[in-house]
């Protein structure tokens, strides 16, 4: 008997230390559905349940989430694939964890019905933040000679008609230019996807020297942050008040119509092409593209394979 009290007691020891086992997760942007399979996993309790106390953490203007990793105050983030890539020939090794967008999401919209590969010289909005890695590669490729004009957080500079063209996300920008009443069709919007560019997005990602230090943590955030995203699937009703939640106390001007398309398009690009499945894994393929493309437009300096950006 006191052998058996003795090993419920370490047990219960036991899960009281990974309980205790904190760690900071910053996403790429500001709050919304884009990141709901994390927010699920914190609020429906499965970080807990695999000993984490997670601590959801946003970026700000000031202080980006690639900073708050460099800086090791954050854990983990997540990235474009290509954007990855980048940092990583930058100097700062970087492992992916946990794949979620298995599709491209970019796009280009240009104005007056026009298509986009047909306004060469044109001046197209582009995040100050980054993830236009691709658009860049293929602005190169296609000799477009774009003028990129940098922008925050929203559409205006469009909408106003200071460019000609804006990049946008499929489950983010596009929808906003929709509810302003801007016609979107065939000929006016250039998706990435579909012209052979369509290289993987979002994944979760860690130092190297961190990852190697805390090989079990990473297996265990991946593990739940997956469970997330499945359980957001099957309950997009409840996820969306979850996000709800998120954006609300960010003070994220949206409204619930935007955030309910964004969800539905981010689990679709969840979705892979040739398998009909959710796969949560970095294809080698894709890494492969994407090594291509940037080396030929000499966003490279070193070639980036598989085996450097997976975790191990």
């Amino acid at each position: 008997m006191k052998r058996i009290i003795s090993l419920l007691l370490s047990g219960i020891a036991v899960i009281t230390a990974l309980a205790q086992e904190k760690m900071t997760f910053t996403p790429q942007w500001t709050a919304q559905a884009q990141f709901a399979g994390y927010y699920v996993a914190k609020e429906k309790g499965f970080y807990k349940e695999v000993g984490l106390d997670v601590d959801i953490v946003h970026p700000s203007v000031t202080q980006t989430a690639i900073a708050r990793i460099r800086r090791n105050e954050s854990q983990a983030t997540t990235l474009q694939l290509a954007q990855a890539m980048e940092i990583i020939d930058d100097g700062i090794p970087l492992v992916n964890i946990l794949q979620t967008s298995m599709n491209n999401a970019m796009v280009i919209v240009s104005r007056r019905g026009m298509n986009p590969l047909d306004q060469k010289g044109a001046k197209v909005g582009i995040w100050n933040a980054g993830f236009g890695q691709v658009a860049i590669s293929m602005s190169i490729k296609e000799n477009l000679e774009y003028k990129w004009i940098p922008f925050a957080t929203n559409v205006n500079l469009f909408i106003t008609g200071a460019i000609d063209a804006t990049l946008a996300m499929s489950y983010n920008e596009y929808y906003q230019l929709l509810q302003t009443g801007i016609e979107l069709t065939e000929d006016n919007v250039y998706r990435f996807c579909d012209h052979g560019y369509n290289i993987q997005e979002d994944g979760v990602y860690m130092t190297r020297d961190y990852y190697n230090k805390h090989k079990d943590q990473a297996r265990r955030f991946a593990e739940a942050s997956r469970k997330g995203w499945e359980w957001a699937a099957e309950h997009k009703d409840e996820t969306l008040d979850i996000v709800m939640d998120y954006v609300q106390k960010e003070h994220i001007s949206t409204n619930r119509i935007l955030q309910k398309l964004m969800l539905e398009e981010v689990l679709r690009l969840l979705v892979d092409r040739e398998s009909k499945q959710m796969e949560f894994r970095l294809r080698p393929d894709m890494v492969e593209s994407a090594n291509n493309m940037m080396l030929e437009n000499a966003m490279l300096e070193h070639p980036i394979t598989y085996d450097q950006v997976i975790a191990k």
